[in-house]
């Protein structure tokens, strides 16, 4: 298997471009899978506060062996927090049992509060302590974005976004680049392979790398730039989701994916969410 590529962010910190999600895992079932993901050789886990399986993430890594600077640990600021950063990651980082995150991402802008950017501002601070060696955002839109970099200065790293072949974000994926953003896709496999894994095009792609749907998606994510981070607890499948390091797509393959875009939003709509 060739080596796992790494993204260096605008920062100078440097993550894995592919992790395992946890998203929907209870604190038992991520132990199991986050010590078989280790085992493969992810080295990226992705968390939030609101997965409420932090604790579970703890445990496993701490049991798993691996010295703490091989591994890249991301969690995120919940809606209901915005207002107390600094006592949300140090509560995060309890369960955690660390002294700081690789990545903290803010969940979601939830404009209809607007204490977005007063969020970032806390952010920007535990960055400065330490506590978060980088700092991000989920599911910000452009104008969101826009006003965070206007009022504070200070440019997110990351935007975590739903993004899978039906459900490209190809504006929003380029006015990140062009602001050195990483765009980075949560739901890479559209929950589950939803009205993907049997597109014709996808098909054919297994059949030709001798692959499956899911991994021709996740080489597909990779091939764009992004960073991508699938979920699965089952150890087949996290052992499948990591196979994908001994093939490339090629630009035609990836012009023919990219026919497959709907806009089909399969999660919240970052300007409606969390009000």
């Amino acid at each position: 298997m060739a080596n796992p590529t790494v993204i260096k962010l605008q920062d100078g910190n440097v993550m894995p471009q592919l992790g395992l999600g946890v998203w929907k895992a209870g604190n038992d079932e991520v132990i199991p899978a986050i010590h078989k993901a280790l085992e493969v050789g992810y080295r990226s886990i992705d968390t939030a506060a609101a997965y409420k399986n932090e604790q579970g993430v703890g445990q496993a890594i701490h049991s798993a062996g691996i010295p703490r600077e091989e591994l890249f640990i991301t969690t995120k600021l919940w809606n209901d927090d915005q207002q107390r950063p600094q006592q949300a990651l140090e509560e995060s980082l309890e369960k955690l049992k660390l002294d700081h995150v690789d990545l903290y991402l803010m969940h979601w802008p939830v404009p209809a509060i607007d204490r977005y950017v007063d969020a970032w501002k806390g952010m920007i601070e535990l960055q400065k302590q330490g506590l978060a060696k980088s700092i991000g955002v989920c599911n910000f839109q452009i104008n969101h974005l826009q006003r965070l970099i206007d009022e504070t200065g200070v440019t997110p790293v990351i935007n975590q976004i739903e993004l899978h072949p039906l459900m490209q974000q190809r504006q929003l994926h380029a006015w990140n680049a062009t602001h050195k953003i990483q765009t980075e896709s949560w739901s890479p496999l559209a929950q589950g392979g939803e009205g993907v894994f049997d597109q014709k095009v996808i098909r054919e792609l297994a059949d030709k790398y001798g692959k499956t749907p899911a991994q021709i998606v996740i080489r597909w994510h990779l091939d764009c730039g992004l960073v991508v981070i699938p979920k699965s607890v089952t150890p087949s499948r996290i052992v499948e989701n990591f196979d994908v390091w001994d093939f490339r797509l090629d630009k035609d393959e990836l012009g023919d994916i990219a026919k497959l875009d709907q806009g089909k939003r399969l999660g919240p709509d970052p300007d409606q969410f969390g009000g």
